[in-house]
């Protein structure tokens, strides 16, 4: 089967920047990272990093740590700051190397596949046309951070496409065998399963890739959410889908992450686990028995709108009560969901939002909040960390659990091809990373 045939539909790169601003907007409304005081100093032009010819700039690297930050639900403090910085100034690189690799090969993202790219994130966060960049704005992130971002790629996913076009090739016995395999082990109990994976390129770099994973794995268990950080932070290629590697049986993982995985429990994540060049983290989403199809939980889907009222960083108590009086006011003046948002709107919250959140896409303190109302009741005002807030809950729905069932020859197709992308995506950015010139200043 030729590969370009399904590389467009596999090759979702900008699924990783969709979900990033999406994850950003959910966390706006459970609370997002501060964005810069009315007393920060102007943009921070000293020089980063080099890339070949190009500069990286203290500026540029502050304003994607905002981004990374808040998209993650991460708190954003020095210490958090001195932990991910050298992971994500090292992104910047391999984003600026992709850029040149595209420059040079004549590939290029045109202004419509930017702006529609640009058009889906606000549709896919209810946002009017034109409030992205006022979101990023209002966030301390400059415009151009998340237009190179969603830039790189795009390119990049053309330029895998065409590397892989040159060296990869799935059979039909291929497929076959898999299939085969599959259906020898339907019965097994299985795991689904999430990854994030952090590269290990060089022996220099393991402590500091180990802190890092250790980090991360702290910031989740205080209620980060494991599918943005796997978006912002992993190198593999489940990063766009939030890490989910879909149902496995033991003999489908490596020998070590199997046998980490053997004792966790549904929502149990892993402590950072050395292998294959990397570390891993790996949460448990779920488990089910294969012979049955039973699942041990099904998801809950909660519709919600939330009205939040901004506070600065350096809130003082007269600014927290006022913000509080406002909630109240909207809470007492809501009698459904379509009354809340108007209210909130009228009353000049910018963060007067509604949507669909899922309970295993939450953190669990506003998973037990949303537990705890009754469909069309409003919460008492809530402290979060950009202000002071009510949730309405709308509806709730139980989502029923996933049942087995033999993958067709597509799915197995998209998978086998999924991992051979993948290991032709590290080989052609760790071959680039060899050749170029970088020099790294902070």
């Amino acid at each position: 089967m030729p590969v370009p045939r399904y590389l467009g539909a596999l090759l979702l790169a900008l699924a990783a920047i969709c979900a990033t601003v999406s994850a950003a907007h959910t966390a706006n409304r459970a609370g997002p990272a501060p964005g810069p005081s009315s007393t920060d100093a102007g943009p921070d032009m000293r020089i980063a990093a080099v890339v070949n010819d190009e500069v990286i700039s203290v500026y540029d690297l502050t304003s994607r740590l905002r981004m990374v930050l808040l998209s993650s639900n991460i708190p954003d403090s020095a210490e958090a700051r001195k932990k991910i910085e050298a992971q994500v100034l090292r992104a910047l690189v391999d984003e600026k190397l992709q850029l040149q690799e595209a420059k040079k090969q004549n590939i290029v993202a045109t202004d419509d596949e930017i702006n529609n790219a640009l058009s889906q994130i606000e549709k896919q966060n209810n946002m009017p046309t034109g409030q992205l960049n006022s979101f990023l704005k209002s966030h301390g992130i400059d415009r151009s951070s998340l237009l190179s971002q969603v830039t790189a790629s795009i390119v990049w996913a053309k330029l895998v496409r065409r590397k892989a076009a040159e060296t990869v090739e799935i059979s039909d016995d291929e497929v076959d065998t898999a299939m085969s395999r599959l259906k020898e082990h339907s019965k097994e109990p299985q795991s689904r399963v999430a990854e994030i994976f952090l590269a290990v390129d060089n022996p220099s770099q393991d402590a500091e890739v180990r802190a890092l994973a250790q980090k991360l794995t702290e910031q989740m268990k205080k209620g980060a959410r494991f599918s943005a950080v796997a978006q912002q932070f992993s190198q593999s290629a489940t990063a766009s889908v939030g890490g989910d590697m879909g149902w496995l049986r033991p003999d489908q993982l490596p020998a070590d992450l199997a046998a980490a995985v053997a004792p966790m429990k549904a929502g149990e994540l892993s402590a950072p686990i050395h292998s294959g060049g990397g570390y891993y983290l790996l949460l448990v989403l779920d488990r089910r028995n294969g012979e049955t199809g039973s699942s041990s939980q099904s998801d809950t889907i909660y519709d919600v709108v939330q009205v939040v009222f901004a506070l600065p960083p350096n809130a003082n108590e007269q600014m927290k009560r006022s913000a509080a009086a406002e909630a109240m006011s909207v809470r007492g003046a809501s009698k459904n969901c379509q009354d809340m948002l108007r209210v909130g709107k009228e009353k000049g919250s910018q963060m007067a939002s509604e949507g669909q959140v899922s309970a295993s896409g939450i953190t669990p303190q506003m998973r037990d909040l949303l537990n705890k109302l009754s469909v069309g009741e409003v919460s008492q005002p809530i402290l979060q960390r950009n202000g002071i807030g009510v949730i309405m809950l709308c509806s709730k729905q139980a989502q029923g659990a996933a049942k087995t069932g033999e993958p067709n020859r597509e799915e197995v197709f998209d998978s086998l091809l999924r991992q051979k992308l993948d290991t032709v995506s590290r080989r052609y950015l760790r071959d680039m990373r060899r050749v170029a010139f970088v020099d790294v200043r902070v």
